[in-house]
């Protein structure tokens, strides 16, 4: 995929340039990840409108982590495309939005509009847009994940996880991985899948070694 000589990024199929504006939900202690799934459901007018607007211009949104500020955000999110939209009779709206490419925010954009607008920047994620090989065991990993997902009685069908590419395992156990908003953060902002890798190791056995010190005092 080439870019334009003012570098540009591109949609990968649609070979638009990305908006430079964008509309975004701010949300705690969610995050996602390009190639990744998140479904939402919408209930809030403001993010109704939000919806709404974006499915019927060009179906692209933004999710950034809210800060303990409710006006407050992180400054790295996540540009995600609508893949499926539903209204349910209730008035709630059920959307899946697919991960494309993550973004910095540059500054907000004043509008008269229920739900916020950020101007965004997406140039140190080119990444998010070719196919990464993973060029390292994650074999280790794995099994810490378990562990730390059955010490909090998290449930995942590792079968149906192991037919994912590396990339989207990583992310995916990034996304669910029960850490605090700031790791989840931390997560996300990681350039490379090598240093979410790292991040991720990291965290999971920061936890695993305080469950067994706790356990150790205790006794």
């Amino acid at each position: 995929m080439s870019l334009s000589e003012d570098k540009k990024i591109y949609y990968i199929v649609q070979m638009k340039p990305f908006p430079k504006v964008i509309p975004v939900f701010p949300l705690s202690g969610v995050i996602y990840f390009p190639k990744t799934n998140l479904p939402l459901n919408i209930f809030e007018e403001r993010y109704l409108n939000l919806v709404n607007d974006a499915f019927n211009r060009d179906k692209l949104m933004g999710m950034v982590q809210s800060q303990i500020s409710r006006n407050e955000v992180y400054r790295i999110g996540c540009l995600g495309k609508i893949s499926d939209f539903q209204k349910s009779k209730d008035g709630r709206i059920l959307i899946n939005l697919t991960g494309i490419t993550r973004f910095k925010i540059l500054d907000e954009i004043k509008n008269d509009k229920l739900y916020r607008e950020f101007k965004v920047d997406y140039k140190n994620f080119e990444l998010d847009l070719k196919n990464t090989v993973v060029n390292q065991n994650t074999e280790s990993l794995m099994e810490k994940v378990k562990i730390f997902f059955k010490r909090n009685g998290l449930l995942l069908n590792w079968k149906e996880f192991e037919k994912l590419d590396e990339t989207q395992q990583i992310n995916t156990l990034s996304m669910i991985s029960p850490v605090t908003n700031g790791e989840k953060q931390k997560l996300l902002e990681a350039l490379t899948i090598e240093d979410k890798i790292k991040t991720l190791e990291d965290i999971v056995n920061f936890y695993l070694h305080e469950v067994n010190f706790n356990n150790q005092t205790v006794q």
